[in-house]
């Protein structure tokens, strides 16, 4: 009679719990090792903090000006993954462009520094208006011309026309930025940054010691904070943003309950492109610079703030965007700016490793 040996097991799997310390500890070590080349001495930056703690203070308000900015950027991303599930890496250049519009209306309306406070008022409204429409329109094109078609191929495919259409925007900002003839605000050198006008008042609201805390400052946090609640709002309580949540729950079960889902798509690249347009303008104002190539930049904070808060989430995205302000304006000033996406990144991973779905992301959850 044959026999049957038993199974021998050479091995068994760590515990998960086990792996992610073990990979923190990786780590953790890599960081300390190459800590001094990346501006982590620890006894420096705290003697630094207690030496002058109202330096920390300045360095939060800038971190959460910027951050407020980065937000919304990221809003755009979690809304279009959200309903898709696809990362439009083309939405930082539309936030790129829409800067150059903004730029262009305010040029060509004759708005600078020198202008009264109600033609500043009129001059950025009217950009506002311009810069939302261009980028909500130029999203859903993109949506439509490059998207659409690929919604049912393999995934890889729609990511790669995503990177191709950012390449192509990219240039186009480059383009636009050498058309000195047709708009001059564009200044000589196509590649080199644009000056933005300073409209926004400069008024210090507090100040102590190093603690300055500018009208402009409070200015684009409070607009930044309002729409980032009012599109929360619109997607809980409307009909169309109800829609949006539906969509993205089950796209097939949302069309058998009468849901025009190519209607809701197209709706969210248009709200996406808007929220850019925002941004795009927003920036110009605080930073009084723009460059062609500055979506790079941008888009991988603000896709990482996503990414941190929870992908899909808009609160996540919200939380994420100002968490990646704070930490890029204490890596600029503690660390060295040369290092600050490096340390964004470690910590990025480090959060995902015990929070792989993001800080409010929830499997199966609402992702709108």
């Amino acid at each position: 009679m044959a026999t049957t040996s038993p199974t021998v097991r050479t091995g068994s799997a760590l515990p998960r719990w086990a792996r992610n310390l073990a990979l923190t500890l990786l780590i953790l070590y890599i960081v300390l090792l190459v800590g001094p080349i990346a501006g982590l001495d620890a006894p420096r930056i705290w003697q630094s903090i207690a030496a002058e703690p109202k330096t920390l203070v300045q360095v939060a308000l800038v971190g959460l000006a910027n951050g407020s900015i980065i937000a919304i950027i990221a809003l755009g991303y979690t809304l279009v993954y959200g309903i898709i599930e696809l990362i439009n890496f083309a939405h930082a250049d539309v936030f790129m462009l829409t800067a150059f519009m903004s730029l262009t209306v305010l040029g060509a309306i004759g708005v600078d520094q020198k202008s009264s406070s109600g033609q500043i008022f009129v001059g950025v409204l009217v950009a506002l208006v311009v810069a939302v429409l261009f980028g909500a329109l130029l999203n859903a094109s993109i949506e439509r011309l490059a998207y659409r078609r690929l919604r049912n191929a393999p995934r890889l495919a729609p990511l790669i026309s995503a990177i191709g259409v950012s390449f192509i925007l990219q240039n186009l900002g480059l383009f636009w930025g050498g058309l000195r003839i047709i708009f001059p605000v564009m200044g000589v050198n196509a590649a080199a940054p644009k000056t933005f006008p300073q409209l926004l008042p400069e008024g210090i609201l507090f100040q102590d010691g190093p603690i300055i805390f500018r009208q402009k400052d409070l200015i684009i946090i409070l607009a930044s904070v309002a729409f980032m609640i009012a599109l929360r709002l619109f997607v809980q309580y409307t009909r169309l943003g109800k829609a949006m949540r539906a969509t993205a729950q089950n796209r097939d079960a949302a069309k058998i309950m009468g849901i025009n889902v190519d209607t809701v798509i197209a709706f969210t690249f248009l709200l996406g492109g808007g929220l850019a347009g925002v941004a795009g303008l927003l920036v110009g104002l605080y930073n009084g610079t723009i460059v062609f190539n500055m979506g790079l930049t941008a888009g991988l904070r603000a896709f990482t703030a996503a990414v941190l808060g929870g992908i899909g989430n808009i609160t996540g995205a919200m939380l994420g965007g100002f968490l990646i302000g704070l930490l890029a304006a204490f890596s600029d000033v503690y660390f060295s700016s040369r290092w600050t996406n490096a340390w964004v990144f470690a910590i990025l991973v480090v959060i995902l490793i015990f929070r792989p779905l993001g800080l409010l992301g929830e499997a199966g959850g609402e992702k709108a």
